[in-house]
């Protein structure tokens, strides 16, 4: 069996959460303190949840954490929507970071379809 960190829906929801990381020291104190904190959260609870559910023994329990994941990034989606609508990021960033999520969606979907 793979180790967590080896699966492509992993490493793609690490790569995600890590560039709002280091994008997050370029925002503004307000910004930080109200989505930027939100977003680095729910960023890394896509990662977590997918590790988490990946060491349960359960079908039932991976599942559902898969899904807890699933919810992190939707909420993830709903921060940049809210951060390029209010000119914190810009549509180049934006580009950079739909890059990844058309990437990790399907992944994650298909991910949590297959677990049994």
């Amino acid at each position: 069996m793979k180790q967590v960190y080896e699966l492509d829906v992993y490493s793609l929801s690490e790569k995600l959460s890590d560039c709002i990381w280091f994008d997050f020291d370029n925002w503004s104190i307000k910004v930080q303190n109200t989505i930027g904190y939100q977003i680095v959260r729910s960023s890394d609870s896509i990662a977590a949840n997918i590790a988490e559910g990946y060491g349960r023994y359960s079908p039932a329990d991976r599942r559902k954490f898969y899904r807890y994941s699933r919810g992190s990034f939707e909420e993830t989606k709903s921060w940049l929507r809210k951060l390029n609508r209010r000119k914190i990021i810009s549509n180049k960033d934006l580009e950079k970071y739909t890059e990844i999520i058309n990437e990790l969606g399907p992944k994650l979907n298909a991910f949590i379809k297959s677990t049994k």
